[in-house]
């Protein structure tokens, strides 16, 4: 009987080396990669900042603006990033679209509360400043309603905010979809999920530090793990990790 013919080799006896030279995931050209390290790069060195030389630096005037403008940089960022891509909405899918949405309203929110978080504090500010201006007179008078300003600013300043109390809500939302989105078959797709993810880490992360010391409570305070892909990981890893030890510290 003759012996059944072996089916025909490759020319490579060990497999086709082409095919782990081109996976069949999509890879970034140059010009993407350049565009992605730029924004990733860009966002490192922010949070860099955000490190305190001092504990003394927490949660001081200078450290939430520092923080907020901080954050508006990257929102910028993210805009100029969208139109270097030359990615128009209308050519987006739509969970791009909906992750865009879902940023820019929550953060709308917050900033809502935020700006009445602190036009609370300045009407309680004004209180004290006529309790000031009355106890500067020798009349009785005046020192009664200096002391009917001060009962006045201790409710002010006693009661609770509605709006910051629902950020905690807001920022739960926000940390439900907090994962480095899969995206296939579009290069700038993935450059821009990529690139929203950072901005969302920053974002949930700022906001909650913002309502920890409004609210005067570390359950208000996120301890986020991220991805180690992003170029800004690490910058943010060791910022949380000092900024968030020292605020339980001062509020425990």
């Amino acid at each position: 009987m003759s012996r059944a013919q072996d089916p025909p080799r490759g020319f490579f006896p060990f497999g086709n080396p082409f095919r782990m030279l081109s996976p069949k995931s999509s890879t970034l050209s140059p010009w993407l990669l350049s565009l992605l390290n730029g924004f990733e790069l860009l966002l490192a060195e922010r949070l860099k900042k955000l490190m305190p030389k001092s504990k003394d630096d927490i949660l001081t005037l200078s450290w939430m603006k520092l923080a907020m403008v901080s954050l508006c940089e990257t929102h910028n960022n993210i805009n100029t990033l969208i139109t270097d891509l030359q990615l128009p909405v209308s050519d987006w899918e739509e969970k791009w679209v909906d992750v865009y949405l879902d940023i820019s309203v929550k953060l709308l929110d917050l900033c809502n509360a935020f700006s009445s978080e602190l036009t609370r504090l300045n009407q309680g500010d004004l209180y004290l400043k006529c309790v000031l201006h009355n106890l500067q007179s020798d009349s009785g008078e005046k020192y009664l309603q200096a002391r009917s300003s001060l009962d006045s600013w201790r409710q002010h300043v006693n009661a609770n905010n509605a709006r910051v109390e629902n950020c905690r809500a807001v920022l739960d939302c926000l940390v439900k979809s907090l994962s480095l989105p899969k995206v296939k078959n579009s290069p700038k797709g993935k450059v821009l999920m990529r690139a929203f993810y950072g901005v969302k880490v920053q974002t949930v992360y700022i906001c909650s530090v913002f309502t920890a010391a409004w609210s005067d409570s570390t359950n208000d305070l996120f301890d986020l793990p991220v991805s180690d892909k992003p170029l800004w990981a690490k910058a943010f890893t060791d910022m949380q990790s000092v900024v968030n030890a020292e605020i339980r510290d001062m509020l425990s």
